[in-house]
């Protein structure tokens, strides 16, 4: 995989902090929620592995991390392409000399009635939002059963629990992201593996912006909001899971 690349610098002043020594993993990095969880868990003290597909997105966001003292690499590469998902957790490790915390973050969309929709663009959204999940939480648990620790945080949706229309591949995904996401947790627990599903309502990130830049945005929800959700599951004693949560806007329209 000639795209997949890693930037290394020195560990910043974050010790003492809660996930401090700790190591992670975010697809998506480079925008969005990706983004924002990078900046929330770098803050808590983490080294930071900035995965996109987007070379310059991961560098972008790396690098603003860097210039803030903590530890961060970027890794350019596709989450639904086997090689890659395997390439970029054994970058990951050796960029980190472990993997604590996997953060299956990288989404996309097609709006578009069923009648209208074709194979090519079905098959992108499966491809990166329920195939990239699989591959990469496989590969990372390979690695976590041997440390005989770490955690997979799967970034679900309200689309996983609720339906509307010209929207049947990302429900198909998304749906299917929170199934595997239980099963994992079921599988994993005796491993010492902690899974958790994350149900994000509506954010004010270019995943929606840009795509409906008329959208109310008092119905959506700051990012980092959801962020410090996450960081709140990854700080939960070691005796305890939390298999499933959901983060809303109080003004949520995709939720009752």
């Amino acid at each position: 995989m000639d795209n997949l690349s890693s930037s290394v610098s020195a560990q910043g002043a974050t010790r003492g902090t809660p996930l401090a020594g700790k190591s992670i993993l975010v697809t998506g990095g480079g925008s969005g929620l990706g983004a924002a969880l990078c900046q929330v868990l770098a803050g808590a003290g983490a080294a930071i592995v900035v995965g996109d597909i987007r070379r310059d997105s991961a560098e972008r966001i790396a690098g603003q991390l860097r210039e803030e003292g903590v530890k961060a690499h970027a890794l350019a590469f596709d989450v639904g392409e086997p090689e890659d998902a395997r390439m970029a957790v054994e970058a990951a490790i050796s960029a980190c000399g472990r993997l604590d915390v996997l953060i299956n973050n990288a989404g996309t969309d097609i709006t578009c009635a069923i009648d209208e929709l074709n194979y090519g663009d079905w098959n992108r959204v499966i491809h990166t939002n329920l195939y990239g999940p699989f591959l990469m939480s496989k590969h990372a648990a390979r690695h976590m059963r041997e440390q005989k620790s770490g955690a997979i945080i799967n970034i679900a949706s309200t689309a996983a629990r609720r339906a509307w229309p010209n929207a049947s591949a990302y429900h198909a995904s998304k749906w299917g992201v929170l199934g595997l996401s239980h099963a994992l947790h079921a599988e994993l627990r005796q491993h010492n593996i902690k899974v958790t599903a994350v149900i994000a309502g509506g954010m004010r990130t270019p995943f929606l912006l840009d795509r409906f830049p008329d959208i109310d945005l008092s119905t959506l929800q700051d990012p980092r909001n959801v962020a410090e959700a996450v960081l709140s599951v990854l700080q939960m004693p070691i005796e305890t899971v939390i298999p499933e949560i959901m983060v809303l806007p109080m003004k949520e329209s995709s939720w009752p």
